[in-house]
């Protein structure tokens, strides 16, 4: 029968080298809070990974259906709509 664990002397992999985290550019606060989340999934187990994601693809729903961060140019007509 063959073992499914490997033995304890086997060297552990590299870490992956993650990108850097940008956003610099993200001038919506709720948006640049939910994306900084991201800054800790490469510290946390793979487990916890989908939990991260989830959170932020949540965060950013609600940043998306919420109003805007500075308001939108004033006096402009909604997409679709008139003035």
């Amino acid at each position: 029968m063959t073992e499914l664990t490997e033995p304890d002397n086997v060297p552990a992999q590299p870490a992956p080298d993650w990108p850097e985290a940008r956003g610099q550019d993200i001038t919506d606060p709720q948006v640049a809070q939910a994306v900084a989340r991201l800054l800790d999934v490469p510290r946390l187990p793979t487990a916890d990974h989908e939990a991260v994601y989830n959170g932020l693809h949540d965060d950013l729903l609600a940043a998306l259906n919420g109003d805007p961060a500075d308001g939108g140019p004033s006096g402009a007509a909604p997409a679709g709509g008139e003035a």
